[in-house]
C-alpha cells in the first residue's frame, strides 16, 4: 500500500469493493399495524410456549383460557404475552449488541492525496498515503468490555425482577377477583335484603304500623347496602380490566380463576429479609450497574494520561523522492488532564452506591412492615371468625322464632344481616392476607414455598 512503484489503482479498488461487500446491509422492520397488535391470542401457540417455558419461579403447564386459572397460570401467561415485557426484552438485544460493540478493536485510518504538477522544473506528479491506528483505544480495551459485559447483566437482571414483578402483580389480580367475586355476591345478597326490609318497611308505615323514624333507619340501610353492592362491582370490573391489561389479552376475553392455595405460615422477619438479600434480582442488578460504573471510573482515570495515535506515512514528491516514516501524536496533560470526566465518573459511583444502601434499607423495613400488617390480619381474622358462630346460632334462632310469631320477622332479617356482614369482613380480611402475602413474595424475591428452605 505504501510502495508506489507496486501498487495498482486496480488492486485499490478490488481492495475497497471486498471491504465494502463485508458491510452489513440496511433492510426495514415497520412495526406491526393496530388490527397486527389486536387479533386474538393464539391460544395454540400460547400453550406450546408455556409448557417449555423455564423460569425458577414457574411450573411449565399448558394453558387452557376457558378453563379454571390457577395463579401459576396467570403468571405464565403474563411472562410471555405481556406487552411491556416484550419491550423489556428487545434491551437484551441492545445491551448485547453493546457488549459485542465494546469488544471490537477500532479500525486503522487511511488518507490517500494526490498533487497534480502544474508547472516548474520537476516533472512528476506528487502521491501521499497515509495509515493510522488509535493505541489509546488498546490501553481502553480491557476496561470498556468489563463496564459492556456488567451493563449487560444489569439489563438481563432488571428484565428478569420486571418479569417476577410482573408475574407477581397478576397472581395479586387473580387472588382480588377471586375474593371481590365473594364480595359481590354477599354484597348483592345484602342489598337484596335490605331492599326486601325496605318495601316491607313501606308497607307497614303506609297501615299505620312502624315509625317514621324506623323508616328512616330502614332507607338508609337499603341505600348504604346498594352502594356497598355496586362499590364491589365496580372493583371486580377494574380488577378483570387490569389482569386482562396485564396479561396482554383482548379486555373483552372473561377468564375464570381457580381458588387460589391456603397462605403460607410466615418465618421471622429476619429470615425473610436476609432471603431478599440473598435473592432479590434487583439487588443484583444494582450490583451489576456499580460494577460497571467502578469499569468507568476506571477508563475516565486512564484518560487522564497522554492519548496516542501511531500513523505510518509515505510520500513520493514531484521530483520522484520516495520517503516512508512513522509519525506519533499525543495530548499533553497540562490543563485538563480529563479532571472532569473522573469527577462525573466518581460522581455517579457515589450516586449507584447511595441508591443500593437505600434500596437495602427499603427492603427491610417494606418486609418487616408486611410480615406486621399479615399477622395483624391474622389475629383479626381469628377474633372474627371465633365469634361468628355464636352470631349464625342466634340468627337461626330469631329467624325461626320470627317464622312462629315470637319475634317480628325484622329482627331475624336483622340479625341474618348481621351475620353477612361478618362474612364480607371475612372476605376482606382473606383478600388482605392473600394480597399482602403475594406482595411478601414479591419483596423477598422468592415464592413462599422456599421461605423455610
Amino acid at each position: 500500500m505504501l510502495n508506489f512503484r507496486s501498487a495498482s489503482p486496480r488492486l485499490v479498488a478490488v481492495a475497497l469493493a471486498a471491504a465494502a461487500g463485508a458491510c452489513a446491509h440496511y433492510s426495514p422492520a415497520p412495526p406491526q399495524t393496530p388490527s397486527e397488535l389486536f387479533a386474538a391470542p393464539d391460544t395454540a401457540g400460547l400453550s406450546v410456549a408455556a409448557k417449555s417455558i423455564d423460569r425458577p419461579y414457574l411450573t411449565a403447564q399448558p394453558i387452557d383460557l376457558s378453563a379454571p386459572l390457577t395463579l401459576n397460570a396467570l403468571a405464565v401467561i403474563t411472562v410471555l404475552e405481556s406487552p411491556e415485557l416484550k419491550a423489556l426484552r428487545a434491551k437484551i438485544g441492545v445491551s448485547d449488541a453493546q457488549a459485542f460493540s465494546a469488544r471490537l478493536l477500532p479500525d486503522p485510518t487511511a488518507q490517500f492525496g494526490f498533487d497534480q504538477r502544474l508547472s516548474g522544473p520537476d516533472p512528476f506528479n506528487g502521491l501521499a498515503a497515509q495509515l493510522g491506528f488509535d493505541l489509546n483505544q488498546l490501553r481502553l480495551a480491557r476496561v470498556t468490555r468489563e463496564a459492556g459485559e456488567a451493563s449487560k447483566r444489569q439489563v438481563r437482571l432488571d428484565i428478569a425482577w420486571a418479569e417476577w414483578q410482573a408475574a407477581g402483580q397478576a397472581q395479586l389480580l387473580g387472588v382480588r377477583i377471586v375474593v371481590l367475586t365473594g364480595a359481590a355476591e354477599l354484597s348483592r345478597a345484602s342489598a337484596d335484603r335490605a331492599a326486601k326490609l325496605l318495601d316491607t318497611a313501606l308497607r307497614a308505615a303506609g297501615r299505620g304500623d312502624l315509625a317514621g323514624a324506623e323508616l328512616d333507619v330502614r332507607r338508609q340501610a337499603a341505600i348504604d347496602a346498594t352502594d356497598k353492592a355496586r362499590t364491589a362491582e365496580s372493583a371486580l370490573v377494574a380488577a378483570r380490566g387490569d389482569l386482562n391489561k396485564q396479561l396482554g389479552l383482548p379486555p373483552s376475553l372473561r377468564l375464570i380463576i381457580a381458588a387460589p392455595p391456603a397462605p403460607a405460615p410466615l418465618p421471622p422477619s429476619d429470615t425473610l429479609v436476609r432471603l431478599a438479600l440473598d435473592r432479590r434480582l434487583d439487588l443484583a442488578a444494582l450490583r451489576a450497574g456499580y460494577q460497571a460504573q467502578e469499569a468507568e471510573t476506571h477508563k475516565q482515570v486512564l484518560l487522564q494520561f497522554p492519548t496516542l495515535s501511531l500513523n505510518v506515512s509515505g510520500v513520493k514528491d514531484t521530483a520522484a523522492n520516495y520517503t516512508l516514516g512513522p509519525q506519533v501524536a499525543f495530548t499533553l496533560p497540562l490543563w485538563n488532564r480529563n479532571r472532569g470526566g473522573i469527577a462525573v465518573a466518581s460522581a455517579n459511583r457515589a450516586q449507584l452506591k447511595a441508591e443500593y444502601e437505600a434500596r437495602l434499607f427499603a427492603t427491610r423495613a417494606d418486609i418487616v412492615d408486611t410480615v406486621n400488617n399479615i399477622e395483624t390480619a391474622r389475629r383479626q381474622r381469628t377474633a372474627l371468625a371465633a365469634a361468628l358462630p355464636p352470631l349464625q346460632r342466634y340468627a337461626e334462632a330469631t329467624v325461626r322464632a320470627g317464622n312462629r310469631g315470637d319475634l317480628a320477622r325484622t329482627t331475624g332479617e336483622t340479625a341474618t344481616q348481621a351475620v353477612r356482614d361478618r362474612d364480607l369482613a371475612l372476605v376482606t380480611l382473606d383478600q388482605s392476607i392473600a394480597e399482602q402475602t403475594i406482595a411478601l413474595e414479591l419483596l423477598t424475591g422468592t415464592l413462599s414455598e422456599g421461605w423455610t428452605r
